[in-house]
């Protein structure tokens, strides 16, 4: 029988990796980055610093030295996104009010997903921005931007970053209000490179700023990794795992309150706060889970983590209910239509809507040999923790794009399971 136990460090966090790489385009100094993720989607981000006139320096992708190019950009340049919407959006922002003409695009997998959102409030701010039927490639030709007001019609953090990122190179003010609280890093980053950055509730407002990056940066564990082995350790009999020095930013732990609230046994003990607070994260394994709600204002703080709680959900007794993940059919994929159609096949009861989700549990997963991840990383990591619940070892197709998250996923995998023997 499969356990898990024992101590790991998950990988650096993606968004503040992605971040760093990104912010640097108009940030100025070296900033020594440790813990960066080394995954294919933080790649991205840092080739297009590169091609837009920047450098960094690395041996292995996790310590980076980062070269801020103060907004002195090339005129003109072609940006490979690869697989990667957080640097697309982000990078849209930035380059909205940097001269010349730009040209963004990505894989096939992000030419389906929705650009459209981005270009909306750029345009407001007088940027030129191009979408191609609301998706990429985008044309942007860079100019000088006016701030605006405005309110997401959506909780999404790459949204708001991109007009906070523009807001920064804009004249006059910028103020961007959320309905919903979401991942907050680019507030924190841009506060930290002595940005002009206000908070009133959800409002956020930004002035045209000079950036200047830290000298050093240690970039937390990313706890969507960790929540893969800590949904782990709930599930498997006699597991008992620790998430080491995990990020703990209260934009980013719904999933935790999802887990205590199915009665799931967790605890953390803090070890910093600044600039991002940062702790361990300790789950047992839990015999007798309950289903439980998780409301539509809870989801930005768990987005990522709806496949592997979808998963959780399936061993809990009752019915779990996720409202309002209308954004996850946007994703690398359809998430809802990949976790219920691949953990069905295992024997789930999983209904979706429109925008929702609904587990009936528990109910006794069965072995397939064959699932399919539609090449997104969280449905391939989720399948392969859902393949060894039966007991069994199923063939996931396009499993290795689980490296755009968490290259060292598997080695995780074997060591916590090699703890127990």
């Amino acid at each position: 029988m499969t356990h898990f136990n024992g101590t790991f460090s998950p990988p650096g966090d993606k968004s503040i990796s992605h971040r760093l790489g990104l912010m640097s385009i108009l940030a100025s100094g070296n900033c020594y980055v440790s813990n960066c993720l080394p995954g294919d989607d933080v790649k991205s981000s840092l080739k297009a610093l590169e091609t837009l006139g920047g450098s960094y320096e690395t041996d292995d992708y996790i310590h980076v030295k980062i070269t801020g190019l103060g907004g002195q950009t090339v005129n003109q340049a072609q940006i490979d996104c690869g697989n990667s919407g957080t640097t697309m959006r982000l990078i849209s922002g930035i380059l909205a009010g940097r001269p010349g003409q730009f040209i963004l695009d990505g894989d096939q997998s992000l030419r389906k997903r929705p650009m459209e959102r981005i270009a909306i409030p750029l345009r407001n701010m007088t940027g030129q921005v191009d979408t191609q039927n609301g998706t990429c490639p985008i044309t942007i030709n860079g100019q000088s931007l006016q701030g605006i007001d405005y309110k997401l019609p959506v909780a999404s953090a790459q949204l708001k970053s991109a007009i906070l990122l523009a807001g920064i190179q804009a004249s006059g003010q910028t103020r961007i209000t959320e309905t919903t609280m979401s991942r907050d890093h680019t507030e924190r980053l841009l506060k930290q490179m002595g940005a002009s950055i206000k908070q009133n509730n959800l409002t956020w407002t930004v002035e045209k700023s000079s950036l200047t990056l830290p000298d050093t940066f240690y970039v937390p564990g990313d706890p969507s990794s960790a929540a893969f082995f800590l949904c782990a350790a709930a599930i498997f009999r006699d597991s008992q795992v620790i998430s080491k020095n995990t990020l703990l930013n209260s934009t980013r732990t719904g999933f935790i309150d999802v887990l205590k609230r199915m009665n799931v046994n967790i605890d953390i003990n803090q070890i910093a706060d600044q600039p991002e607070p940062v702790g361990d994260i300790h789950v047992n394994y839990s015999s007798e889970m309950i289903a439980t709600q998780i409301h539509e204002e809870e989801i930005p703080s768990l987005v990522d983590e709806v496949p592997i709680l979808s998963l959780v959900a399936t061993q809990a007794k009752g019915k779990t209910v996720f409202k309002g993940v209308q954004e996850l059919r946007v994703k690398e994929t359809d998430r809802l239509d990949a976790i219920s159609t691949q953990l069905n096949k295992m024997g789930a009861n999983i209904e979706t809507g429109k925008d929702s989700l609904t587990i009936f549990g528990p109910t006794p997963l069965k072995p397939v040999s064959e699932l399919e991840s539609f090449g997104d990383h969280r449905i391939a990591m989720t399948l392969r923790l859902a393949s060894l619940l039966t007991e069994a070892y199923a063939s996931i197709a396009q499993e290795n794009c689980i490296a755009i998250s968490y290259p060292g996923f598997h080695d995780t995998l074997e060591q916590l399971q090699k703890t127990h023997r």
